[in-house]
């Protein structure tokens, strides 16, 4: 009896490691086949066959994920989320590092445990990913790099992603915590007039927004600064010159980023594809917002690559309530109005030329300049889209990552 149960055992673990390791095989194959057909990696990035590489293990991991959601094994995006959290890093002996909770909202406080004489800089940090990836744990490497190479406090808030938290409710989680530690700033060691909101890609997004919001307030203390790394701003035109020259660069691509955020939203995925084609906006609305976001207002530099596009046939879909919604401030803060953009915080803004969002980050500079606003702006000539987040993760980082971060502590030191 026992040599049938060992000999059945034994027969079963062989089915599933063979199945498995199919599994695996295909997943691969599938991976360089969207790879090498569907992507474009230019000679000028930054260490272009590691970004290969990088690209080739996320759509496998993508794969894997998309295969145990449609087994009923987990959550959507959960095994991606779970990469991203990646392994944790040893202590900081810099660091003082706690979990805690800003009106009901979970964030990680990064505290430098060096003595010092005078209140610290408070920083605010909303991670990137969609609405739909990240949280405080894959943004730990670079939180941590930014609090202890600039001295300073550093809250980085933990929102909650949608689907299980629908849109909005990041921009109001984000909107409390900040406000929370503005009112109480001081008991953390942190000089009110010194508070700095920053963001990467969609909390970016967030930073942008906030500082709108909050530059009129006059019960708190007035935002110093905002940063802005490789922000996303604007839903209206989807054919500037960097969303047509970097819409087949892998990190990510256009109708990847695209699929992403309709997800984020709630909306059906066809919108993706029309929004990408250029045809989601209807053209009054394109005529009203053309003086602050057009082709022909990125600078000439930007636009060499490519020829301007033929422009899209309007879309006939009844789409009024996705359109009000998306060209509104939240989603697109570089079409706001100018009375929102007057005296607005000094401003850093980092855009990488290997960035479908490259262009929005150079039009909101644009804007704020002409508004009056103090707008310092760092270009990485062979950076990409989230390339900050991989500093210091071993094999996987990039010489760029640390050129860049670098510029940003520099900037802040200097408040």
């Amino acid at each position: 009896m026992g040599y049938w149960d060992d000999s059945r055992g034994k027969f079963f673990a062989l089915i599933l490691g063979t199945l498995l390791t199919t599994f695996l095989v295909f997943t691969l194959i599938w991976a360089l086949y969207k790879h090498c057909c569907k992507c474009v990696v230019p000679y000028g990035v930054c260490q272009p066959l590691k970004v290969r590489l990088l690209h080739i293990l996320l759509l496998m991991l993508f794969a894997l994920d998309y295969g145990l959601w449609k087994l009923g094994l987990s959550k959507w995006l959960t095994l991606l989320n779970l990469a991203f959290d990646g392994i944790p890093p040893s202590d900081d002996p810099s660091l003082s590092i706690k979990d805690t909770f800003f009106e009901g909202i979970f964030v990680r406080l990064y505290q430098p445990k060096a003595p010092s004489t005078v209140p610290r800089r408070g920083i605010m940090f909303f991670h990137g990913g969609n609405g739909i990836l990240g949280s405080v744990n894959s943004y730990e490497r670079l939180c941590r790099y930014i609090a202890r190479e600039s001295s300073s406090v550093l809250v980085s808030v933990g929102y909650q992603l949608a689907p299980d938290s629908p849109y909005p409710s990041q921009f109001n989680e984000c909107h409390d915590a900040t406000v929370h530690f503005m009112k109480n700033a001081e008991n953390y060691g942190v000089d009110p007039a010194r508070i700095i909101i920053s963001g990467d890609s969609f909390g970016g997004t967030i930073t942008a927004y906030l500082c709108q919001e909050l530059k009129s307030r006059t019960d708190l203390p007035k935002v110093r600064a905002q940063v802005l790394l490789y922000p996303f701003l604007q839903v209206m035109d989807f054919t500037l010159p960097s969303y047509q020259q970097n819409r087949f660069f892998p990190l990510p691509m256009l109708r990847d980023w695209a699929m992403f955020a309709v997800h984020y939203l709630g909306l059906p995925t066809s919108l993706a594809d029309v929004a990408t084609s250029g045809t989601l906006v209807p053209e009054d609305s394109k005529r009203k917002f053309g003086k602050w976001v057009h082709w022909d207002l990125v600078p000439y530099k930007f636009r060499m690559r490519n020829p301007k596009p033929t422009p899209p046939a309007p879309s006939k879909d009844n789409l009024f309530n996705v359109i009000n919604e998306v060209l509104g401030r939240k989603l697109s803060p570089l079409l706001a109005e100018d009375s929102f953009l007057k005296e607005l915080p000094d401003t850093f803004i980092l855009t990488c030329e290997y960035d479908v969002m490259r262009d929005d980050g150079l039009l909101y500079k644009k804007r704020l300049e002409e508004n009056g606003v103090q707008v310092s702006w760092y270009h990485l000539e062979d950076g990409f889209h989230a390339v900050l987040v991989l500093l210091n993760h071993w094999l996987i980082t990039f010489p760029c990552a640390k050129t860049g971060m670098d510029t940003v502590i520099s900037y802040i030191r200097g408040l």
